[in-house]
């Protein structure tokens, strides 16, 4: 059981690494578009993971979450954004929506372009480690999409919520940001968040048919 799961970290650094980055490069290309440049201007879009590994989230998250709730969990660090300077036109709620959705579409993006892969891995060159590669970025950025949708500052679900929400529910979200990491790392010891499995895997199957479909008809 340890050899498979240090088989499958082994495996898995370059996917959960590489799809980190995308996540938080897509908020600062989203900002960037509605206006702001400070992502940019911090050196923060491009996929180098040196500019974007955080210690604790992006090494000691994952590796918890892994071998107590038997699933990928992690991030890296947050973009800086400022919501000042987006476009006039642009309502500064409504733009960090933008921004925080971009993050786990991107994720989605990577999970069905890894299901394509990952099926014509199994079809075409069946290698235990290359379908195995395909296989974790699948799945590890179905679980970061969920994982950052969970409604817990400073997580994107949040910033989506906030901006759905009228605006004095915002105090409520500035006090939970104080204690979020902290919810975040007791949701993870305690196993909770392997509840994101089941949405998961509804979407794993619906991602898996439409290549399965093309090529095995």
């Amino acid at each position: 059981m340890i050899k498979n799961k240090i088989f499958y970290i082994a495996i898995g650094i370059i996917p959960l690494l590489f799809s980190m980055v995308v996540h938080e490069v897509a908020h600062g290309f989203a900002a960037l578009k509605l206006g702001d440049s400070t992502a940019k201007d911090a050196g923060r879009l491009t996929l180098n993971p040196i500019a974007h590994l955080d210690p604790m989230m992006s090494v000691v998250v994952p590796l918890l979450s892994y071998f107590l709730a038997g699933v990928f969990f992690g991030g890296a660090k947050p973009v800086p954004v400022n919501p000042y300077r987006f476009y006039q036109h642009i309502e500064m709620r409504r733009g960090m929506m933008i921004v925080a959705a971009a993050g786990p579409l991107s994720n989605l993006a990577l999970a069905l372009i890894s299901a394509f892969l990952y099926v014509a891995a199994y079809r075409f060159f069946p290698n235990e480690i290359v379908i195995t590669f395909f296989e974790i970025s699948l799945m590890f950025n179905i679980l970061l999409c969920f994982f950052n949708l969970v409604p817990i500052p400073p997580l994107d679900g949040s910033r989506i919520l906030m901006g759905f929400l009228p605006r004095e529910y915002d105090r409520i979200f500035i006090t939970l940001e104080r204690y979020g990491f902290l919810i975040i790392m007791a949701l993870v010891v305690t196993g909770a968040f392997s509840v994101l499995l089941i949405p998961a895997r509804l979407i794993l199957k619906l991602f898996l048919y439409l290549p399965n479909l093309i090529f095995f008809g």
